[in-house]
């Protein structure tokens, strides 16, 4: 769903500002750099890390960072007719969320913890879920509540009700608009689009872009006027933070809910609508899924720095809207994901997807639920007597007691990120019962919040957090703690495809791999497929498109189910095709095609029949 392909840019609008502030180290005061900090031509290196020490976030990107937990909102067509992306044929009267309650959506999830929900207003089928005037592909054409219902406005009243932040998902990608691919007329349209949702709403905190883009009718990409997109969202919200093309917040660069180990918010990658960005990228060898975004290395190549922190985004279930079949992820998995995310210098937006009658489910919601409670939990058992603000030299170290009663499995670490994001590498001991000091975590990045599980929960008096490496004379740490990482119950499995009994392949002969065909050497009875991409199947030989075909005499063949897997180039999860009924055949014939719309050979390791 995500950026599965680069946009063209824009000029860039107002370059974030070089804001002049100063602090004491010792006697010298240092200059910071709000987002953005241009080296000199001809810097060293020294100098470049010594500027990039200084280099800060904006208020709003802050503000956004102390956030933590946000969650997607996948609702719409594509919620009705049971696929991911809609094709923009799609018929409005589809749309009857009946028992619509956006109370029990904020209600959930502010009980849970999180402090913000965004709302997908416009997927890639261009079905708006607000009364806008800019189409017909809208609530306005759905019987739902006599055309007069529009989602965004409950939801913004119930978070208003509850005290929750709101934004706002626009996809730049519309498969309905015949004006896409058309350049000025389709801008327009987006931007009537943009204006609506900023204007009529109350307080919009974030607006999400997507870097999911196609074709138009006319066969031609569009290209988006960024410069007015920003112009409006700096007019409208000026507080608003844009995401994922935006220029504030970068994606994480996969949908699997986990950050990088070394996850640098001072990075050399440039927001994507950013005319530089082309170049940029090209000259770095980098893109937004590359492992190193921010290492000395990198800043001895670059010629520029952002703060562009990550947000990671996945979803609570396989897919981003509810699908019937799927199960939520379990606490485990969650609990991972909140670690590797927010424990990694990175803000979570966890996707819970309504139902088709405007409800969370509620196998959802208790997962949701079990997973506040367990953050709640973690945050609440610190064992620092007392949690202080160091300013460590680089190569020092500094100690902070524990209570020794109690038994501690994570380490919390955080940087005051306000005076810029510094450390390079570090290590934490614990002071042993013999008096010495033993290793028991160690990591490259902290930023805004580091979490380290240990390999083993012990009792510590004392740790101690050294700075191996750093940027500038000394770093920040705005808290040291440990915490004690609350149980999990044994019976916490994942079920990502309950209910599924696969088919042996006893016997079954393989005739061709693009397309794939089997027989089978038998009559099988066969109600769907499950595709997995094999691990380490390069992105351009995903399959798009599918067509499964399957045949009663292993001769001739008839069409079975024909569609997309939408989203798999950036989400490469078990794919399931379900038929209209159980079939008894005796082969079956996949054929995939990428994006591009070239054929792809299959493994049939890639294929379980049920």
């Amino acid at each position: 769903m995500k950026r599965s392909t680069k946009l063209l840019a824009l000029l860039a609008l107002s370059l974030p500002l070089l804001g002049l502030l100063t602090s004491c180290e010792g006697a010298k005061q240092s200059t910071y750099y709000t987002q953005r900090v241009d080296f000199p031509e001809g810097a060293t290196l020294d100098t470049k890390v010594e500027m990039a020490s200084q280099l800060i976030p904006s208020e709003k990107q802050q503000a956004w960072q102390e956030l933590e937990l946000t969650a997607f909102i996948h609702f719409g067509v594509n919620t009705f007719t049971n696929q991911e992306w809609g094709d923009g044929t799609e018929d409005p009267a589809i749309f009857v969320p009946e028992h619509l309650d956006t109370d029990q959506w904020v209600r959930t999830l502010k009980d849970a913890g999180f402090r913000l929900v965004i709302l997908t207003c416009k997927h890639h089928d261009g079905f708006c879920l607000w009364q806008t005037e800019t189409t017909d592909h809208s609530v306005k054409s759905s019987p739902w509540r006599n055309g007069e219902g529009d989602v965004l406005r409950d939801l913004s009243a119930s978070c208003k009700k509850y005290d929750m932040k709101l934004g706002v998902y626009l996809s730049p990608w519309d498969r309905n608009a015949a004006s896409y691919g058309t350049g000025k007329d389709y801008n327009d349209l987006y931007i009537a689009q943009l204006t609506e949702l900023l204007s009529d709403y109350g307080d919009i905190d974030e607006v999400w872009f997507d870097g999911a883009c196609g074709e138009g009718p006319n066969g031609k990409v569009q290209e988006y006027d960024w410069e007015r997109v920003f112009e409006t969202i700096h007019k409208l919200q000026p507080n608003a933070v844009s995401a994922i093309m935006g220029e504030d917040i970068r994606w994480v660069g996969n949908e699997s809910g986990l950050g990088r180990e070394t996850e640098w918010s001072a990075t050399v990658l440039a927001p994507d609508s950013y005319p530089e960005s082309d170049s940029l990228y090209k000259a770095l060898d980098i893109n937004a899924m590359s492992e190193d975004l921010g290492s000395r290395e990198m800043l001895a190549k670059a010629g520029s720095l952002y703060w562009y922190p990550s947000e990671v985004d996945v979803s609570i279930r396989p897919g981003w809207f509810w699908h019937p079949e799927e199960e939520p992820k379990s606490l485990k998995q969650l609990s991972d994901i909140y670690l590797q995310s927010v424990g990694r210098n990175s803000v979570l937006l966890l996707n819970i997807p309504p139902t088709r009658d405007g409800l969370l489910d509620e196998r959802d919601v208790k997962r949701v639920g079990e997973l506040g409670q367990w953050i709640r939990q973690l945050n609440e058992q610190r064992a620092a007597t007392e949690d202080l603000a160091h300013e460590i030299r680089v190569g020092g170290s500094v100690v902070t007691e524990l209570d020794p009663d109690m038994q501690v499995g994570v380490i919390l670490l955080q940087e005051d990120i306000s005076r810029g994001q510094r450390v390079e590498k570090f290590h934490v001991d614990g002071l042993m019962d013999d008096g010495t000091w033993s290793q028991i975590a160690k990591g490259t990045t902290i930023g805004y919040k580091r979490l380290l599980p240990l390999e083993v929960q012990a009792k510590y008096s004392k740790i101690r957090l050294v700075i191996d490496e750093g940027r500038g004379s000394s770093v920040f740490i705005r808290h040291i703690n440990a915490l004690v990482l609350p149980p999990l119950s044994s019976s916490e499995l994942a079920d990502d495809m309950p209910g599924i009994t696969p088919i042996s392949k006893q016997g079954w002969t393989v005739s061709s791999v693009s397309p794939l065909e089997i027989l089978f050497g038998r009559e099988l009875s066969v109600q769907g497929l499950i595709y997995t991409p094999a691990k380490g199947r390069d992105a351009t030989t995903l399959p798009f498109t599918y067509l499964l075909e399957g045949s009663e005499d292993g001769k001739s063949w008839k069409p079975l189910a024909r569609g997309e897997f939408s989203n798999i180039v950036n989400n490469p999860i078990p794919q399931k095709i379900k038929l209209d009924r159980v079939y008894s055949l005796r082969g079956m014939r996949l054929t995939g095609t990428t994006v591009e719309g070239h054929g792809v050979p299959l493994e049939e390791s890639e294929v379980v029949l049920y």
